[in-house]
């Protein structure tokens, strides 16, 4: 779908206009700074408490500055517990808050691209993008960037201080640190490629399980359970042998980096002890002990600093992916400043053009009009273009030329909003939320009581069906409505659109699939829907056409008949033949 990263290690534009969405937290960010920069001190203070309390207070045996020194001592281990919490705490604290800000934004920018947006991307990449790649995000403050600072801060002042102490002590431990540098890379590498494994089985797997749930019924139906476990148990197994090859490289890497350190260790102990033994050098006894303590400063953050700077790469390549959706231009056009609470509903196409894609275009030269509270239909065969206009007139695409106009208004000098609250659509496939039935009629809109809820239902005739489920209108539907049948759906789609009180409603197919009875009330619905305002059916059934004052039959994105049902069946055209042929069809099935 998109290039991974612009190629660079580590691409410092990106990282500033992520740094950036934390200026609205400057506080926090500097306070974590601060603790940071804290940490570094008390971590460097305990070395240098241990060594002034065996060089003077246990060597002088001075027992009131032993004291002082382990009041000290105590001291500093609290400030670096408070400052390790308040460190930990507001980094994720700081994290959070970003990714917060750039979700709503990247979810407020994504609901508002065009329908074409969305027919070329994949809904599944768009999801991972505002879920999974934003909490990477959140991770480059949590376990990243702020994390690298504060441990190359102390790998500094601890560097700083054994060459202060005794340079010959601290060039020892610098000759070690090559090996654990190598050992750090090697590991790094190794974790890449198994973390790139173990991301793809987990990939692989999850496609498995929901393909399979999500198709249950197959499975069952054609007795492919045993077939089907046995694929999961290799898959899984795969699965397993990825995740235990990182296990490997862990348990490799670790005891290596504790022996170097053991190593070093080692070393400085036995030429600091050499050096007083052979006087060579002052009293190193303090010194090797901060020694000991200013290597594992040292050493334990180069074993961590690989996986932390993986974190903060990650966090950056997600970043990317996230701030290409949010620099993706992909809006209609919002410049229209009619605000109109109602329209007549007079509808007219002038010679309109339109293609999805360049040079391959699906309306040609389109030209009907409406007449404020008429009824037309639009019939033709699939892909003839019906469901196109039903687009155009809600702006999910703008046209190509040509003309649109509402009440004598071309629909672009409307606002949006506006435009799209006049117009009600009742689709075949009717989306419905994991909500109640009555927050899938008032789609959360605080103006709707409960009371015009249920006059509206009386009125369409669906109140009795939606009282008979447990719990009524506070009936759980579960996702996509799976909880009601199709049928079931579409009567409350009709109601979602009543309570609109549109200027024009627009039924895309709204009797198809649904069983006898419930066509009944759809029809009755339909009846009291449509009165009084403009209405446009589409549908493949031409019986339910038969009623409306005009029809215009389309074929392959032009209008090549128009007129009554009875005028158009005595022209014998090409209604005609669409109307035979469904006839027949429908006696066959008899």
């Amino acid at each position: 779908m998109e290039k991974e990263n612009s190629g660079k290690a580590f691409d410092l534009f990106l990282f500033r206009r992520v740094m950036a969405h934390t200026r609205p937290y400057r506080i926090t960010f500097y306070g974590t700074a601060l603790a940071a920069i804290l940490l570094t001190v008390f971590a460097v203070l305990t070395p240098v408490i241990l060594r002034e309390t065996i060089d003077k207070a246990i060597t002088l045996k001075d027992e009131a500055y032993l004291l002082d020194l382990s009041l000290a001592m105590l001291g500093v281990l609290i400030g670096q517990v408070v400052c390790q919490l308040l460190f930990t705490y507001y980094a994720n604290w700081l994290g959070e808050s970003v990714i917060r800000d750039l979700r709503t934004n990247l979810f407020r920018r994504m609901i508002g691209f065009r329908m074409q947006y969305y027919n070329k991307s994949s809904i599944g990449v768009l999801v991972t993008r505002a879920v999974a790649d934003l909490q990477r995000i959140g991770e480059i403050f949590s376990q990243g960037f702020f994390t690298i600072v504060a441990d190359l801060l102390k790998m500094l002042a601890a560097s700083a201080i054994m060459l202060i102490w005794n340079w010959r002590l601290a060039l020892i431990v610098f000759a070690i640190l090559p090996l654990i540098l190598y050992a750090t890379r090697v590991f790094q590498q190794k974790m890449k490629v198994a973390f790139t494994e173990v991301r793809a089985q987990v990939a692989q797997l999850n496609s498995f399980v929901q393909e399979r749930l999500t198709g249950m019924k197959i499975v069952q139906l054609f007795t492919r359970e045993a077939t089907e476990s046995r694929k999961f148990r290799d898959i899984n197994e795969k699965h397993q042998n990825a995740w235990l090859k990182t296990v490997w490289y862990n348990s490799f890497f670790f005891p290596i980096a504790e022996i170097v350190t053991s190593i070093a260790i080692g070393l400085v102990v036995w030429y600091g002890g050499l050096q007083d033994i052979t006087s060579l050098g002052t009293d190193n006894k303090g010194v090797i002990f901060g020694f000991i303590l200013l290597i594992e400063m040292l050493f334990r953050p180069l074993r961590q600093i690989a996986d932390k700077f993986n974190t903060l790469q990650m966090g950056m390549v997600a970043a990317g992916r996230v701030f290409r959706i949010l620099d993706t231009e992909s809006r209609i056009e919002d410049a229209g400043s009619l605000e109109v609470p109602h329209m007549n509903g007079a509808i007219a196409f002038r010679d309109v053009h339109f293609s999805y894609t360049p040079e391959e275009e699906v309306l040609h030269g389109i030209s009907f009009a409406v007449e404020p509270g008429q009824k037309i239909a639009i019939v033709g065969a699939t892909g003839a273009g019906k469901s196109t206009i039903i687009n155009l007139l809600n702006r999910f695409y703008d046209i190509d030329s040509g003309q649109i106009l509402l009440d004598q208004t071309d629909i672009r000098e409307y606002r949006l909003a506006s435009l799209r609250r006049n117009i009600a659509v009742v689709l075949q496939d009717v989306f419905l939320f994991a909500d109640t039935i009555a927050a899938n009629i008032t789609l959360h809109d605080p103006e709707i009581r409960q009371e015009d809820i249920e006059a509206a239902a009386r009125a369409i005739g669906v109140h009795e069906f939606i009282s008979s489920l447990p719990g009524g209108y506070q009936y759980n539907v579960k996702e996509r409505g799976t909880m009601l049948s199709s049928g079931q759906r579409q009567l409350i789609a009709f109601l979602r659109a009543y309570m609109r009180n549109p200027s024009i409603l627009v039924l895309d197919e709204a009797t198809s699939s649904v069983d006898t009875y419930t066509e009944q009330l759809i029809q009755e619905a339909t009846e009291k829907v449509t009165e009084g305002r403009t209405s446009i059916i589409i549908a493949h059934r031409l019986a339910t056409v038969k009623k409306v004052n005009t029809i215009l039959v389309m074929d392959k994105g032009h209008i090549v008949e128009t007129g009554s049902h009875q005028e158009l069946l005595r022209k014998k055209g090409y209604y005609h033949k669409l109307y035979e042929a469904q006839f027949m069809a429908e006696e066959e099935l008899a």
